[in-house]
């Protein structure tokens, strides 16, 4: 059975990415990313604040340091020079300066190898001491002829006060952080109630009533009142354009129903005419049955057009045989067998006239497409199933079949607009059915009709 049918609608995309939603909320909602923002921003300020002053500080530091200890070496050679005879005092805090004269150069290569071998200069030195702990400190060197001059400022200190600083400013920075998370919430929640508030009454008028209360009074006349608007305009015209549709739908059903009733009566008082040829007979029983299917199709529109439930209950079975029994009727010589089989007592909680279009559908699509062998119904405990002999399903025809309006690589030039699935889709969709087709085997197609189970 190749499908002149669209098949079940697909979920809309805003229902099919409602999973990926789910999985990914925080990084998708506008107040997660209000707040991450906030928390960004305060963290990099001051991390930015923190490097800066720290860099600003060593940089000063290093400055000062280095302008005494270059003033002090200068001063301490020029004192030399006054007064060869004797080593020249420095008495200078945390500097320790030292004169090596020719006769102690070699002394000094082994005393402090890494002073033999500097150049006139500033270095920074460390190590640890005898108590395991470390010091630093900077050298100052000025090497002449007649020799060499050493200065250390004692950088321990001052080192331990940069770990202290480097301390306080990463608690600051994440002090700081914790108080952008705080005012990140708080100035979301701020932001984001409107939008909430408003996501609430849309989802409050699902279902509701056909003209829905009006959004933008309840809102200032911002961003979010601008979008109230908009919405309050859309859902307008959308009330206006069903409310039509529901009218239309209405007259036509209204006055269909008339010409319809006519017709029942018509044959209906014809059939009780004695005496009639059988050529007659059939020709009459075909019309009834016609003007049959022409009311349940009406009342299945209806019913959808409404979004509402028919009141009733059917039996599977019946209906099947019926549909079957006029089916029979207009094979005009097709070598084609027509069997029910199953369950006989399955009672669905639906108007016979749904059954009938939904079931109807799926059985005449199977006679249509089978041109010999049979077209078997099959009644479960709970679905039916239509198997046929067709030219079977292709991948394509697989692939493209839930679309609406397209018709099956072996439709041919059979009529039909490609909405006959369309309409069991909605029906089903309607009363909680399921329904689904699938290649048979080698030939043929199965489609399956399963009902939701009865309530409790």
């Amino acid at each position: 059975m190749a499908s002149d049918t669209a098949s079940p609608r697909r979920k809309p995309d805003s229902v099919a990415s409602k999973g990926e939603r789910r999985r990914t909320p925080y990084r998708r909602r506008l107040r997660s990313r209000i707040i991450v923002s906030f928390v960004l921003l305060g963290f990099c300020l001051t991390t930015l604040f923190a490097f800066a002053t720290n860099w600003a500080r060593m940089r000063v530091e290093n400055q000062l340091v280095e302008d005494v200890m270059n003033r002090n070496i200068s001063e301490y050679v020029r004192r030399y020079y006054e007064s060869p005879d004797r080593n020249p005092d420095l008495p200078v805090q945390q500097m320790r300066a030292r004169l090596i004269k020719p006769d102690k150069f070699e002394a000094l290569r082994e005393e402090e190898p890494d002073w033999y071998e500097f150049k006139d200069g500033l270095y920074n030195m460390g190590g640890v001491d005898e108590r395991g702990e470390r010091y630093s400190y900077k050298l100052a060197v000025r090497k002449t002829p007649d020799a060499w001059a050493f200065l250390a400022y004692d950088m321990t200190d001052s080192v331990r006060g940069g770990q202290q600083l480097n301390r306080a400013l990463f608690l600051s920075v994440l002090v700081f952080s914790l108080l952008s998370l705080v005012l990140g919430w708080w100035s979301a929640s701020k932001v984001m109630k409107p939008v909430s508030d408003l996501a609430a009454r849309l989802r409050a008028y699902r279902g509701g009533t056909s003209e829905p209360e009006p959004l933008a009074p309840r809102f200032p006349d911002d961003e979010v009142g601008q979008l109230a608007q908009a919405l309050d305009d859309y859902s307008s015209r959308l009330t206006e354009v069903v409310q039509r549709d529901r009218e239309f739908n209405a007259d036509v059903s209204h006055e269909l129903r008339t010409p319809l009733a006519v017709i029942r009566g018509a044959t209906e008082l014809l059939l009780t005419r004695p005496g009639l040829d059988e050529k007659v007979l059939q020709r009459l029983q075909r019309i009834q049955r016609a003007e049959q299917q022409c009311s349940d199709l009406i009342g299945a529109l209806l019913l959808l057009s409404r979004n509402e439930r028919g009141q009733g209950s059917s039996n599977v079975a019946r209906v099947a045989e019926q549909l079957l029994d006029a089916h029979r009727a207009q094979l005009g010589g097709k070598p084609l067998e027509l069997h029910l089989d199953g369950e006989r007592d399955l009672v669905i909680d639906a108007p016979e006239a749904a059954l009938s279009v939904a079931l109807g559908n799926l059985i005449g699509n199977a006679v249509k497409y089978s041109q010999d062998g049979e077209v078997r119904v099959h009644v479960g405990t709970n679905a039916v199933s239509v198997t046929d002999s067709g030219p079977g399903l292709s991948e394509e025809d697989a692939a493209k079949l839930f679309q609406r309006g397209y018709r099956g690589t072996h439709a041919g030039h059979s009529q039909g607009g490609g909405i006959g699935l369309s309409i069991v889709s909605r029906l089903c969709d309607l009363y909680g059915w399921q329904v689904s087709v699938r290649p048979g085997g080698a030939r043929g197609v199965i489609a399956t009709l399963t009902f939701s189970p009865k309530p409790l």
